[in-house]
């Protein structure tokens, strides 16, 4: 599933409030699109047991329905696992309303904007359902942005609170432009862990790994200060329905301008109920009082946010949170002790974990399923997990304006098939050539659907919400795609200069802005080039002014961009080939690398 969080030129947002909203009004219920009887894909749903269409609820409910229901049917069972403390149903129901009192208490309204700047830790789910039952519109926030990122971000949003784990307090602090922000909660890794353990992380992290620079914000409070300073008698449930905004989800898109997808109650609800028909075709209604769903990726990337968050709660899945997966042998440990059912993941994580013997000796019998998204997953990564692991990967597809998933593969495939699988329920497909006209089954064309999921637009931004759209109102996506006479759907290319690294979109021209800040770069251009783990990692060609290295650029990008999206090579050149018109032509610089 594709998506990513970017940064791009800083635009001056509408007036604070939620005014913004009011030009997408007729995009704010979801789309129940009618799909004509000859698309192929039909035949799918019937050959899997995947039903071909969901039923939403009443359009006056919202997740705030789903979420009740979940409190009570689940109650004593936990519903998330951290570094081996965990919370129950029952008390994420309180902790939430706790939070959401607290916000409400602060004299933020329905449709404030709510950042969370956090890893899997307890205090997300917790906190981003407060924000959630509060009204309020969760803004997610990728902890390892730059100061510079960050601005762009909280300004763009017209975020009025912030969550923030505090090894990132020093990010916020140096950011020079704020935005709205007026409120500040600083949480720490160990405040959800119990008095004693909580404590131990707390001072392993501030004064053995030191992992906490040093920071001043006076007027913070902290989380826990926040949880119990208004009582969840004091929650006022707010009048919702499937047409408000739930979450911002930030995204380069197709265009590669970093945008907020405004994903509302409808949209979210429709995915869950999406991805409910598919994996209901091949496995038992109510979930197993012992089913894990392992929650590696970040929480904050909204392939995570939906299929381990939203969806794992849900169905009443533990949710297993690991807040630094790049510690692979810490991950196996956890996934030993818990042993997940599922586990969703990006082509980076699956590599890593393969290549690990330590990983091989892990217990499967409780595996049901593992769900690839975020990047495609390569054939061969694919073979290794499943000769480990005795199941195939089974791949998925979507962006954040899709909440995300918009197609998946059968649960039930008995071997991984390299394809994006058919659509999702509910969802129409259509591939087009650059007139918007449809082309014959086979033929190569941009990949556009049509769903409840789609959000309603980009906030702030409604010429890039239209040109996202065909005339017939299909999202465009910007991958180019053939569908085969079954529907199953492969991606072979991709439209835009976007590059895709371990699941996140890059795109060339935030790197090279972000670069040319720099004295000696005359001016650069970025593409993306292969790495085996990765899928692609930038590339910044570099026409100098002055005297620079290698390493100097390198260690500049480090200050300016979070690490995936940081140039990892750089080539010096007298000139970067151009058009007529003076812009910079990736595609010469991709044929420099035998990439066109």
């Amino acid at each position: 599933m594709t998506d990513n969080i970017n940064k791009e030129t800083i635009e001056e947002p509408s007036e604070a409030g939620n005014t913004s909203e009011d030009v997408y009004k007729d995009n704010a219920f979801p789309e129940m699109p009618s799909i004509p009887s000859d698309r192929p894909w039909l035949g799918a749903y019937e050959r899997y047991g995947i039903d071909a269409t969901i039923d939403m609820p009443a359009d006056n409910s919202s997740l705030l329905d789903v979420f009740e229901r979940n409190f009570s049917r689940y109650g004593q069972k936990p519903a998330y696992i951290c570094m081996g403390s965990s919370i129950t149903f029952k008390q994420l129901d309180l902790y939430s309303r706790q939070i959401a009192s607290y916000l409400q208490s602060l004299g933020l309204v329905k449709g404030d904007k709510v950042g969370v700047m956090m890893p899997n830790i307890l205090q997300y789910p917790i906190v981003a359902l407060g924000i959630i039952r509060a009204g309020m519109v969760l803004v997610n926030i990728n902890p390892l942005y730059t100061s510079r990122e960050l601005s762009h971000q909280l300004h763009d949003s017209g975020t009025k609170a912030l969550f923030i784990v505090e090894n990132f307090a020093k990010t916020y602090q140096e950011a020079e432009d704020k935005g709205q922000v007026k409120h500040v909660v600083l949480c720490k890794v160990g405040d959800m862990l119990g008095t004693i353990k909580g404590t131990v992380v707390n001072l392993v992290a501030r004064h053995i790994k030191k992992m906490i620079p040093a920071y001043s914000l006076p007027d913070s409070v902290s989380f826990k200060q926040a949880l119990n300073a208004v009582s969840a008698s004091k929650y006022e449930r707010p009048d919702l329905d499937l047409s408000d905004v739930a979450m911002l989800q930030y995204t380069g898109g197709t265009t590669g301008v970093a945008k907020g997808a405004m994903l509302s109650h409808g949209n979210l609800v429709a995915n869950m109920l999406q991805i409910s028909a598919l994996m209901h075709s091949a496995f038992e209604d109510d979930a197993d009082a012992n089913d894990v769903i392992l929650t590696a990726l970040p929480l904050y990337h909204v392939f995570s946010f939906m299929v381990c968050g939203m969806y794992g709660m849900y169905q009443g899945y533990a949710g297993l949170l690991v807040p630094n997966p790049r510690d692979l042998d810490g991950l196996i440990k956890e996934m030993g002790k818990y042993k997940p059912a599922f586990i969703p993941a990006v082509n980076t994580l699956f590599n890593g974990l393969v290549q690990k013997d330590s990983f091989a000796d892990l217990d499967f019998s409780n595996l049901k399923a593992s769900i690839g998204g975020g990047m495609s997953v390569l054939p061969s990564v694919a073979k290794k997990w499943h000769k480990i692991t005795g199941l195939p990967i089974v791949e998925g597809y979507g962006l954040s304006e899709t909440s995300p998933v918009a197609a998946f593969n059968p649960m039930t495939i008995p071997e991984f098939t390299g394809k994006i699988g058919i659509p999702a329920s509910s969802t129409d497909v259509v591939l087009i050539d650059d007139d918007e006209n449809e082309v014959a089954l086979g033929d190569r064309g941009e990949i556009c659907l049509k769903g409840p999921q789609v959000m309603i637009g980009y906030q702030n931004r409604p010429k890039e919400t239209a040109d996202t759209f065909t005339s017939s109102g299909y999202l465009k996506t910007g991958d180019i795609g053939i569908m085969d006479e079954k529907g199953f759907i492969k991606i072979v290319d991709r439209k835009k200069d976007m590059i895709l690294v371990s699941g996140f979109n890059v795109y060339p021209n935030e790197i090279e802005e972000a670069m040319s800040e720099h004295p000696a770069v005359l001016e650069c251009g970025a593409i993306g080039v292969t790495n085996d783990q990765r899928g692609e990692e930038p590339k910044l060609f570099v026409v100098k002014k002055g005297e620079v290295t290698e390493q100097e650029l390198l260690d500049f990008g480090k200050k300016q961009l979070t690490g995936y999206k940081r140039p990892r090579h750089i080539q010096f050149v007298d000139e970067l080939p151009k058009s007529n018109v003076g812009k910079i032509l990736r595609k010469e610089l991709r044929k420099i690398e035998g990439l066109e």
